[in-house]
């Protein structure tokens, strides 16, 4: 039985092919942040990239969010910087119009917290723009060497470190 999730997945989700309706979109968006609650997201940022500005001492900082969804981490980021008295710039890079918007809509009480629509594949910044960059529940979409192409951009916009945070999809 369990031999079968020995290798990776590469069949597309509904997601991943884009011929969903607008009411489906949104469905997702609320099963995402249901997934993101169940499997930790919050918790595995907070033990990494956060334990990491504490840990440095930085008063402030820049995040990169590749593949944002609806700005859920972004959130989670800003509601502890302010907690903390930490000064963050915020940014959430997504390709679908949908999701670059209701990261904006969703996140009005964080004026840290902006949104632009780009292509993970080649990311529309200078080199070392973000202290650091990070994705969540998104490298798994790709086939391998996008995935190395995505780690390669990351990588090069952030200044200090990346975080990935993903799944073995199978």
């Amino acid at each position: 039985m369990f031999s079968r999730f020995r290798h990776r997945s590469y069949e597309l989700e509904h997601l991943d092919k884009g011929d969903y309706t607008p009411a489906e979109y949104e469905g997702c968006m609320v099963e995402l942040r249901r997934i993101n609650r169940w499997l930790g997201d919050a918790s595995a940022l907070r033990r990494s990239l956060l334990a990491e500005i504490e840990r440095v001492g930085l008063k402030s900082f820049s995040v990169l969010d590749v593949g944002a969804g609806s700005g859920e981490l972004l959130r989670v980021i800003a509601s502890w910087a302010k907690e903390t008295g930490r000064k963050a710039v915020l940014v959430g890079l997504e390709l679908n119009a949908r999701s670059a918007k209701a990261i904006l809509e969703e996140s009005q009480e964080f004026a840290a917290i902006s949104s632009v629509r780009g292509d993970a594949l080649g990311l529309p910044f200078a080199d070392d723009s973000f202290d650091y960059a990070v994705c969540s529940l998104f490298t798994h979409h790709f086939k391998d060497e996008q995935v190395v192409r995505i780690l390669n951009e990351l990588g090069r916009v952030a200044r200090r470190r990346i975080f990935v945070i993903d799944l073995h999809r199978h």
